[in-house]
């Protein structure tokens, strides 16, 4: 027997308008076309950077711990929200079932994922061999997901709030309406208590810079690089012997 799950709308703002219903339209076209332009311009660039030879044990603990708290999370935001109301309705969960799975799963996975970006966070601030090789963008980027994870755990406490699960209805009909064009979609989440907006204006902001970072990586798999040409920097004796040459010749006027 299907549910009800009927929410109560407050029209939007002209923020909440622009923030929930034209921005993630821009968020996802510079996520989908700015992705295949780097992919089609800059192949070599496709690449999440290695810092492994420093600091390798702290490397590895908060990568597999991040990787796996955010997958999951990924995984249930994806499936939580993008299935069709009515799929769970007809297989009979219930809203509030759905409200504390995603409580109690999207806690623990929370929780992991930001242990281990605080590791990875740490280890590139704090050392100073890696923050001298790193990029700005490297560091921006975690530290962004750092913050996207912790929103994400202040949501808890208010999402225990409503364990009928009638605020995860907001965010579900609100993602659906924005992937299938429905007007009127940033209606659903005007309501919605600040944190919540800023998790999802977050969110919406780290697709925006997605194809600029090094997360194009999670669009690809090892085989991509098969059918890549290889590529070397090749030195010539004559660059060799004019390197000697300049060198010889700043040693002979510092002589004189």
């Amino acid at each position: 027997m299907a549910q009800e799950h009927a929410v109560t709308l407050v029209s939007a703002g002209w923020f909440d308008q622009a923030m929930f219903g034209y921005y993630p339209y821009v968020a996802l076209a510079v996520l989908a076309i700015g992705s295949v332009l780097r992919f089609d311009r800059e192949p070599y660039t496709w690449r999440s950077g290695s810092s492994q030879l420093l600091r390798r044990k702290q490397l590895m603990v908060g990568s597999v711990l991040f990787h796996v708290g955010v997958l999951v999370i990924f995984g249930g935001h994806f499936v939580g929200l993008l299935t069709p109301i009515q799929v769970f309705d007809a297989v009979g969960i219930s809203h509030g079932a759905k409200q504390v799975l995603a409580i109690v799963a999207g806690g623990i996975a929370g929780a992991i994922a930001i242990l281990g970006a605080l590791i990875l966070l740490h280890r590139r601030l704090f050392d100073a061999r890696i923050r001298a090789t790193s990029r700005f963008g490297d560091t921006a980027i975690l530290a962004l997901l750092t913050a996207q994870l912790a929103l994400g755990l202040s949501t808890i406490p208010l999402s225990a709030q409503h364990l009928d699960g009638s605020e995860m209805v907001k965010f579900m009909s609100w993602a659906q309406g924005i992937f299938t064009f429905r007007p009127g979609a940033a209606n659903y989440v005007a309501d919605v208590h600040w944190i919540f907006k800023a998790h999802l204006i977050l969110g919406l902001t780290i697709f925006l810079v997605f194809p600029f970072t090094r997360l194009v990586h999670m669009l690809s798999a090892p085989v991509w690089y098969m059918g890549r040409r290889g590529w070397q920097l090749v030195r010539t004796r004559r660059d060799i012997h004019a390197d000697k040459a300049n060198a010889a010749a700043t040693a002979a006027r510092r002589v004189s």
